[in-house]
């Protein structure tokens, strides 16, 4: 029985999948080509030195990729791709930080340990497996044997790798009856951080090598008004294709158009591109700031470290003033001055002292009038170009706060009594349908408040451009892709100067128009409100 549990362990380690959808009982049914190779190589060199040996670098490699696939899991879960060892190493602490916000401290220390000493127990039990075979009592002849079957299963198993990455065809007649989908992704994950490398490599060329440097826009078209970008957490294309999220949202939006209307500014709405979905909006504010593709950390660090010129320093260098207002920041921020702001407002400087919304640290309402009182409000200020990114529709999504009288919301404390209900992310996250519909609601208020607070701008309105950071995780949003709504929204004039670009009027996008990639929109903005650099 301990030889049969061995391979069990062996086979459910060896076919464990890397993809939520891969994560059915068809799974056993897959033969692992490695097992084969495996035991025999441990029967072949015994118990002995040159047996444990074998066993360190069998455990090692097996459990290392096992971990791997237990990463791409979660990536694929959140991000919709593989885990990447090279970029994506900072996404631990993230997880970390979520979890702690949305779980308490105790629950994420408690999970944590059962991680630590669930990936000790793998670990043991390869060990154990390993050592199981390789005790197996036989004859010389028998290891010999043994020894001799290793490179012919090694092939077999080789060989179903280069059918099913493309490099060579097998007939029917020649198929393994398996996969050697571990050593496959061992190899693919080799392969992809060799490819981060170059990629990066390309990246910080193309950062040092910036045309609008050229030109030197100066917003002239702005005059006197302010420019106002607002990241919207978590709305994608899924609010209007979803048929759980688009009733409730496009009605919302249809609202708001008719407010936004009345206060006699237009609108146009279109579709951008982000670079990745789920998670690390920072990612689509360093895109649209930089003119560059951000879509891993690693190229985010490059840029910081690169002498590309942002958004916001061809602002400053027009004579505006630029601030980022960025309430989910509990800590120092020591990148944002890479990106030019002239004042950054962290969580702790917006004046919020009302109870946390779990990870949320307040509504998009408070950050907004925040934003009127510290910036909007300032005498003799010069015109703004600033960032906000509002947090209201991030998970975990509950509470859910409602929208107030703009002139009542104090320092934040009315918004306890919706801070302190309902049940806890915990129970909420236990029930998928309900992580949807607590979706569905916080980002229904995250464009309910965008929308009354563009309509309330009167006869001073900025030119304010409203856009998605990036798609929720995919067991939320339910559709493919990466695109998010682009809603630009200001005085009559302004919003002329987008004309040509297949934008629609109204807050509802054309489905059918073409998205415009992040990267692209720092230089549309600065070549169509610039009159030395227009198109």
């Amino acid at each position: 029985m301990t030889r049969v549990a061995a391979l069990a362990i062996l086979f459910l380690v060896l076919i464990q999948p890397n993809h939520p959808q891969a994560m059915t009982w068809g799974a056993l049914a897959v033969f692992p080509l490695e097992l084969p190779v495996i035991v025999a190589a441990l029967l072949a060199f015994g118990p002995g030195r040159a047996g444990i040996a074998l066993r360190i670098l069998l455990v090692a490699a097996i459990w290392t990729i096992a971990v791997l696939k237990l990463a791409d899991f979660a990536t694929f879960t959140a991000f919709n791709r593989g885990f990447n060892l090279v970029v994506d190493y900072h996404l631990l602490p993230a997880a970390w930080m979520l979890a702690q916000g949305s779980l308490g401290g105790f629950l994420s220390w408690l999970a944590l340990v059962a991680i630590v000493l669930g990936l000790g127990a793998l670990g043991w039990l390869l060990w154990w497996a390993t050592g199981v075979l390789a005790r197996v009592q036989m004859p010389k002849p028998a290891r010999v044997l043994a020894g001799a079957l290793v490179p012919v299963t090694a092939i077999v198993a080789v060989a179903e790798i280069g059918a099913a990455r493309g490099a060579w065809t097998l007939p029917q007649e020649l198929r393994p009856p398996g996969a050697a989908f571990t050593a496959r992704v061992g190899l693919e994950r080799v392969e992809h951080a060799i490819v981060a490398r170059r990629d990066l490599a390309r990246f910080v060329t193309a950062s040092q090598n910036d045309p609008m440097v050229q030109i030197e826009p100066g917003l002239e078209r702005l005059g006197t008004r302010d420019m106002v970008l607002i990241f919207v957490e978590s709305y994608g294309r899924s609010s209007h294709e979803n048929p759980l999220y688009a009733p409730t949202h496009r009605a919302t939006l249809r609202r708001a158009e008719a407010k936004i209307g009345q206060a006699g500014l237009a609108i146009r709405s279109g579709w951008a591109r982000a670079p990745m979905v789920g998670g690390q909006s920072w990612l689509t504010h360093g895109s649209v700031a930089s003119g560059l593709w951000l879509d891993t950390q690693s190229r985010y660090r490059a840029l910081l470290a690169s002498p590309r010129r942002t958004l916001f320093h061809f602002a400053a260098q027009a004579g505006r003033r630029t601030v980022a207002i960025m309430p989910a920041h509990v800590l120092p921020w020591p990148e944002g001055r890479y990106f030019g702001f002239d004042a950054i407002y962290n969580a702790d400087d917006l004046g919020y002292r009302g109870q946390p919304f779990n990870w949320v640290t307040m509504p998009d309402q408070f950050t907004l009038t925040a934003f009127e009182r510290l910036e909007q409000s300032r005498p003799d200020r010069a015109p703004l170009v600033a960032q906000i990114a509002l947090v209201s529709s991030h998970a975990p999504w509950v509470p859910v706060p409602q929208l107030l009288p703009w002139d009542a919301l104090g320092d934040g404390r009315i918004f306890d009594p919706w801070a302190l209900s309902g049940d806890p992310p915990e129970v909420v996250w236990r029930d998928h349908d309900r992580v949807r519909d607590q979706f569905r609601q916080a980002t229904d208020y995250s464009l309910e408040t965008v929308g009354d607070w563009a309509a309330r701008q009167g006869d001073t309105a900025p030119l304010i451009v409203v856009m998605g950071d990036h798609e929720p995780a995919r067991f939320v949003s339910g559709v493919d892709g990466f695109d998010v709504p682009l809603h630009v929204i200001g005085p009559p004039d302004l919003l002329a100067l987008f004309d040509g670009l297949g934008w629609v009027q109204g807050m509802l996008p054309d489905p059918a128009t073409p998205s415009l990639a992040m990267d692209a929109l720092r230089d549309l903005l600065l070549t169509r409100l610039s009159t030395d650099a227009a198109p």
